[in-house]
């Protein structure tokens, strides 16, 4: 099954995140098929930057969206 979730990048304390399509057995910051966004919380309010036809194309293969990534693809009017 495909998830769309997060997976952390960044130093230790500055967190910094990309929001891919990858299996969903794989580890949280391992192999992934697709980078479609990117997520920085440090920023007030936390900037998000999201690639809509590829979101809504995965959406409609049937991947399922982590309850992080719904909030975002909300926010962003994906969803």
């Amino acid at each position: 099954m495909l998830k769309i979730r997060l997976t952390r990048i960044g130093k230790k304390k500055n967190p910094f995140y990309r929001i891919v399509v990858c299996d969903s057995q794989a580890p949280r910051d391992g192999k992934f098929i697709e980078r479609i966004g990117e997520y920085n919380v440090l920023h007030n309010p936390p900037l998000a930057k999201v690639d809509k036809e590829r979101a809504v194309y995965w959406l409609s293969k049937g991947a399922q969206v982590s309850p992080a990534v719904k909030n975002i693809f909300t926010k962003q009017g994906v969803l």
